[in-house]
């Protein structure tokens, strides 16, 4: 048993060199994961390289031209890394550049034209001699971090391979295998503020703010913004169900076959929002917060969505929408039709301002067991294809990859908050109550 004072012991190990990439949206604490993570490798004589802007260097690499230190990549040292876990941004950058987007299947992996871009990732960091690889990113980057290392597998017996791990990272909170994110708490408290300022504003001139928040597949960021911001309802893709929920039939663009798709059902949700302001009028208040989450527009009815294009991982190009527009034209005509009388929907969008803010001391403690986490599953424990989580007090835990991506589609699966968990529930509880015969007056 050793001494609660003493340094880890060290690990003996052949490893030389670990790559650190970050991909996706940013998030706060992301600094804290690299610089932790980095810190750790360090100390047990392992050299660390920081790879510049996620995939977008490592994808295009060719063998002809060699990637270029300070361009392509950089040397970490622990006067880089000095005073970092609690600074804003990201050191090594950060991209959406997805050398996994042709891969759809296990079998895929076989066709050479389809696994080009992996192959070219591999070659790029054994080209500079990495042979451990640390992945920080959302659903999607750890989707690649998957596929390269099944494209690994069907590498020769005698070919070198590269070990990975994935830092789970999203201010959505959507992630399978850990209960919170790190940043997820950063952004609720930084978006909630945003709201209560919002709050004072709508009370001070009796309006209402309808305000978009970031969230495209889960409620999490959402929900969390309306509890701390005192929000007067909350609307997620979670609660598109029953009443509010349509079935739509749609031709594949690709196939030409007809298939279902669901919808919300905007005859029942713009009359259930314009009820929380209807109701609140009656209470004798004449202003308020709505907060919505952007996923819902994966909801809109497809007359919604001509001419919207869709990006590398089939996300739906949601900025092209104006979500918050939609729905605060909708909610005003609604209130017209009810009431006689108009009232003019204040709408805007929320989220990009808290993907960088100054992490909080949570969020930098998990940030920093996960980048911890990441050494110790690679060398302490020999570990390859896992996610890094927490549970508890921060205790660490490891979670294959074949537990969280669907083996035939190579697709993550998203964690939706539960219809009627104790979290969604919290919501309903704090928000203006509203009987149900309100809905339709």
């Amino acid at each position: 048993m050793s001494e609660t004072l003493s340094s880890p012991q060290k690990k003996q190990h052949n490893f030389r060199r670990a790559a650190i990439l970050f991909a996706g949206g940013p998030a706060p604490a992301a600094n804290a994961v690299i610089s932790a993570a980095a810190t750790s490798f360090l100390r047990n004589d392992i050299e660390v390289v920081g790879i510049k802007h996620g995939y977008s260097q490592l994808i295009d690499f060719d063998g002809k031209e060699p990637l270029v230190e300070g361009r392509d990549y950089v040397l970490v040292d622990h006067k880089m890394l000095g005073r970092t876990r609690n600074s804003q941004g990201i050191m090594i950058g950060t991209a959406r550049a997805n050398p996994g987007k042709n891969v759809s299947h296990p079998s895929h992996l076989n066709d050479e034209e389809k696994s080009a871009p992996l192959k070219r990732v591999y070659e790029a960091l054994r080209s500079i001699g990495v042979d451990l690889l640390i992945s920080i990113g959302g659903d999607d980057t750890l989707k690649t971090a998957n596929k390269f290392k099944m494209f690994q597998e069907r590498l020769p017996l005698d070919a070198h391979r590269i070990p990975v791990v994935h830092l789970p990272k999203t201010i959505d909170n959507d992630y399978r295998g850990i209960d919170f994110t790190f940043g997820y708490f950063t952004a609720v408290d930084f978006l909630a503020g945003e709201v209560r300022n919002l709050l004072a504003d709508a009370e001070a001139n009796q309006t209402y703010f309808l305000a978009e928040s970031m969230g495209r597949s889960a409620g999490w960021l959402a929900y969390g913004v309306a509890i701390a911001g005192e929000a007067s309802l909350v609307v997620s893709v979670e609660d598109i169900v029953g009443k509010y929920r349509d079935i739509e039939e749609v031709v594949d663009p690709q196939t030409g076959e007809k298939t279902t798709r669901p919808v919300m059902n905007m005859d029942e949700v713009i009359p259930r929002i314009v009820a929380t302001i209807t109701t609140r009028e009656r209470e004798g208040k004449q202003y308020g917060v709505i907060v919505i989450a952007e996923g819902l527009a994966e909801f809109l009815p497809s007359s919604y969505l001509e001419g919207v294009d869709r990006d590398d991982h089939g996300h739906i190009n949601i900025s092209a929408i104006n979500l918050h527009d939609v729905f605060a034209d909708l909610i005003a005509k609604e209130y017209n039709r009810q009431t006689g009388r108009s009232r003019k929907i204040n709408a805007l969008q929320l989220g990009y301002e808290a993907r960088c803010a100054k992490p909080h001391a949570f969020d930098v403690m998990l940030g920093s067991q996960l980048g911890v986490g990441a050494y110790r599953a690679l060398v302490e424990q020999g570990l390859n294809g896992v996610m890094v989580s927490v549970s508890g007090q921060l205790q660490l835990e490891y979670v294959p990859f074949e537990r969280l991506v669907d083996p035939e589609t190579l697709v993550t699966v998203v964690r939706y908050i539960e219809p009627e968990s104790d979290f969604q529930r919290l919501t309903r509880f704090l928000e203006t109550y509203v009987d149900q015969g309100d809905e339709h007056r």
